[in-house]
């Protein structure tokens, strides 16, 4: 009798344990196109220096932003990044690009509010017909060039949104809290020739992020 005690009791664990992996295999995240992964591209100078400028109450610590979309069952992000312009990464190569000490990526993803998931499609359709456009290293709101949250804002305001556009832009600033431009952002325009475009009207990935029309989902370095 104990011993057919013993064997059900194991088989009833088993059959738990088993129906809890599987709950938790389906539970496991799953990316949606138009997902935005937000991410922390290092401490190099020109990395904090965006990040120091661009800090909210909200975000701090995010210098890149891209799009997610799906092709044939693989996924990709558009983005825009410095030296090869406005590409189609694979997934990978990007949670792979930047990771922490524990080599987790340092991407966080989040997700427009539902009012916005039926403009997902052109804004995509946006990005792929700008593929290889070059990147705006300097920072400024034209169409020859973009760099990341530009081209994420304008794959939705070109759009003739029937709502708010989902991100917000202002006047950008260089300077450090005691109003003079930051060396690092001297050094760095000088090297481009270009003057600094304080007050010029643009985004970035730290105001991204604060948008109230999206909702935080995932975190890559907790996986």
């Amino acid at each position: 009798m104990n011993k057919i005690l013993n064997q059900t009791c194991a088989i009833f664990i088993f059959t738990l344990v088993l129906f809890s992996c599987n709950k938790q295999k389906n539970n496991a995240f799953k990316l949606k196109q138009g997902d935005l992964l937000f991410q922390n591209t290092g401490t190099d100078e020109i990395d904090n220096a965006i990040k120091d400028v661009t800090a909210t109450s909200v975000s701090k610590n995010y210098s890149h932003v891209g799009i997610a979309m799906e092709d044939d069952e693989k996924w990709f992000v558009i983005e825009a990044i410095p030296k090869k312009g406005i590409s189609k990464t694979p997934l990978k190569e990007f949670l792979n690009r930047h990771k922490n000490k524990y080599n987790k990526s340092q991407t966080t993803v989040a997700r427009l509010d539902k009012v916005y998931q039926p403009y997902i499609s052109k804004a995509i359709d946006y990005g792929i017909e700008r593929l290889n456009i070059p990147y705006d290293a300097v920072f400024l709101w034209d169409d020859n060039s973009y760099y990341c949250s530009e081209l994420v804002y304008k794959m939705f305001s070109y759009q003739d949104l029937k709502v708010d556009i989902p991100f917000a832009t202002h006047p950008m600033t260089f300077n450090d809290k005691t109003g003079k431009p930051m060396v690092s952002w001297v050094n760095y325009y000088k090297k481009y020739n270009q003057p600094i475009p304080e007050g010029v009207e643009g985004t970035n990935p730290n105001l991204m992020a604060s948008s109230p029309y999206i909702t935080f989902i995932h975190d890559y370095e907790n996986e």
